[in-house]
């Protein structure tokens, strides 16, 4: 879906990200480095003649997206500057009665036009010179491919300061690297200027569709950060941040997930149980583990952005 381009024929006017109120985070600047991150999807409207688009106050996507944030966003804030501007997603309600071109335009139309307004306000006005981090889930992510793929590419100059992007929760794909030469796939814990993906499944997913996993689809190990097959045991899991239903909160998790990579579909496979499959299972398949891509892996990712942030700090000198 997301880096083929979106139809920008018709002209989408942004929204005004010099308003703070537009922004679901703004922090103060403490550290080094920061992080723009994308939220994913929470605007799903089912009701008859619900708009495609969310509008940029729309309260059932921003109050979840403040809750998204803190199982998410909050794992780049020991190590960077977390900044998260608010856009009009699109309602995946309305969006999963459309196909190919369609939905890419959609994608590539109003959500991008946001984003890509509220990176022209983040550089010229918040970004300080400082080099940073992209991050995003699932709807975010195809944000982020979009920002990789056009945006970086017609900014060289920011490129060169990423330390890197987390792109978890939707394909990056061969083809997408092979028609982005610019980018280029983490090979390691702490190789800088990478993409970092992954999606999380169960072996039952092995042969199901599953939206966000597109055909030449690659990962990287959540756990042991290697590109093979290598297993990594849930001993090797520092802690997921996982919501617990009885106490109402969210809680580290000791050793949450295992992980291994199944290098034909492109996916990590994982045998937790320390969360149920997503029940959306006529879009992800039956044994997706899409919700919880940060969540199982939470401590490792925090860990993983301090290690590349110090190899960007060490390089840089």
């Amino acid at each position: 879906m997301a880096g083929c381009g979106g139809d920008d024929k018709a002209a989408v006017a942004p929204v005004d990200y010099s308003d703070k109120n537009n922004w679901l985070r703004q922090p103060e600047v403490t550290k080094e480095v920061d992080t723009v991150y994308i939220y994913p999807t929470e605007y799903i409207d089912e009701s008859e003649g619900a708009p495609l688009f969310a509008d940029i106050n729309e309260k059932s996507m921003r109050e979840p997206a403040q809750y998204t944030y803190l199982m998410q966003g909050t794992a780049y804030e020991d190590s960077t500057n977390v900044f998260a501007p608010f856009y009009r997603q699109i309602n995946m309600a309305a969006a999963s009665k459309l196909t190919g071109k369609d939905l890419d335009d959609a994608f590539g139309g109003v959500p991008k036009a946001d984003v890509f307004a509220a990176l022209d306000y983040y550089f010229k006005n918040l970004n300080g010179g400082r080099p940073f981090i992209l991050a995003g889930h699932s709807q975010g992510s195809i944000m982020q491919s979009f920002v990789l793929a056009e945006y970086m590419k017609a900014h060289p100059e920011y490129l060169k300061r990423m330390v890197a992007a987390y792109v978890i929760g939707y394909s990056i794909t061969e083809n997408y690297l092979k028609a982005n030469p610019h980018l280029k796939f983490a090979e390691k814990a702490d190789d800088t200027g990478v993409i970092i993906s992954w999606n999380t499944e169960g072996a039952a997913n092995a042969d199901k569709k599953n939206i966000v996993v597109l055909p030449g689809a690659i990962s990287i190990n959540p756990l042991n950060w290697k590109r093979d097959e290598t297993y990594a045991s849930a001993e090797e899991n520092l802690g997921g941040y996982i919501y617990n239903e009885k106490t109402g909160k969210l809680e580290v998790v000791p050793n949450a997930a295992d992980a291994q990579i199944n290098l034909k579909r492109g996916v990590v496979i994982t045998t937790t149980k320390a969360v149920a499959p997503v029940s959306y299972t006529t879009i992800f398949g039956p044994d997706s583990y899409h919700e919880n891509d940060y969540d199982l892996y939470y401590n490792n990712i925090k860990d993983n952005v301090a290690k590349r942030v110090a190899a960007y700090q060490r390089n840089a000198k």
